[in-house]
């Protein structure tokens, strides 16, 4: 029979919560190309990324990395002043890599290692010399996904963190230096961006970013993101919407 804990006892509490990690998607197993993209990254933006938690996601090498190269990864992102916090969810081979590691698997990033390895068991289980005709990729979530937006009537001070799952977020009021709003779908924020606004949290490319004084840390959309340091100087303390074309992620007055 186990033991039940006393809450006045207890050493500890474990609670789960929407937190925001980075992922560092390596696209060829160059450490010292990688150290210096990312210490780039944080001279940028020393606010956002000095000492940032990311997770080490390798699905898009061209071939497995082995415990050595993945440590020398790892040791390229700590290098460049991020911390690596675990590898992103992958195949039974990442999941050894993690534990020979002693290092976790973020689940976040699950859904696009999932679809990949049902592919992989489509494409295996065919008739062997058949053509295979693959099933179409599913398209992104609707912005709203049938839930009504969720209205944040408060500021968002700095700090804090409001997120929208599979809805918009409406905030009516400022966001904050140091806070964050997320939406699965877009955002609309009727006071000062200070803070930090990422749309399209699940992937949806349609999400878009709209505020009545732009001012943000940073803006992302479905991954794609600009640091203040990249936005165009003439939209500062204007009215602004953002939105995806490709993989750019473009800013443009909005009409008063």
């Amino acid at each position: 029979m186990s033991a039940r804990i006393d809450a006045a006892e207890a050493a500890c509490e474990l609670r789960f919560g929407q937190v925001g990690i980075a992922n560092v998607r390596v696209h060829r197993a160059d450490a010292d190309a990688l150290r210096e993209e990312l210490a780039q990254r944080v001279r940028q933006a020393p606010q956002l990324f000095a000492r940032a938690a990311v997770v080490l996601d390798l699905s898009r090498l061209p071939d497995a990395a082995d415990e050595a190269t993945t440590r020398a990864l790892l040791a390229a992102v700590r290098a460049a002043g991020m911390l690596p916090v675990g590898l992103a969810y992958g195949t039974r081979a990442t999941e050894s890599l993690s534990e020979r590691l002693d290092l976790p698997l973020i689940a976040k990033f699950r859904a696009a290692y999932e679809r990949d390895d049902a592919d992989a068991t489509r494409v295996s289980a065919a008739t062997p010399g058949a053509a295979t005709v693959p099933e179409p990729e599913p398209g992104p979530a609707p912005a709203a996904a049938a839930l009504p937006g969720l209205h944040q009537a408060q500021a968002v001070r700095s700090g804090q963190q409001v997120y929208a799952r599979g809805r918009d977020l409406v905030v009516a009021a400022a966001v904050a230096n140091g806070a964050e709003v997320i939406a699965d779908g877009s955002i609309h924020v009727y006071g000062a961006l200070r803070g930090r606004a990422l749309a399209g949290a699940l992937g949806d490319e349609r999400a878009r970013i709209y505020c009545s004084e732009f001012r943000a840390e940073l803006v992302s959309i479905a991954g794609r993101y600009r640091v203040f340091e990249q936005m165009p100087p003439e939209f500062d303390g204007q009215p602004v919407h953002c939105w995806l074309q490709g993989d750019a992620l473009l800013i443009a007055a909005l009409d008063r």
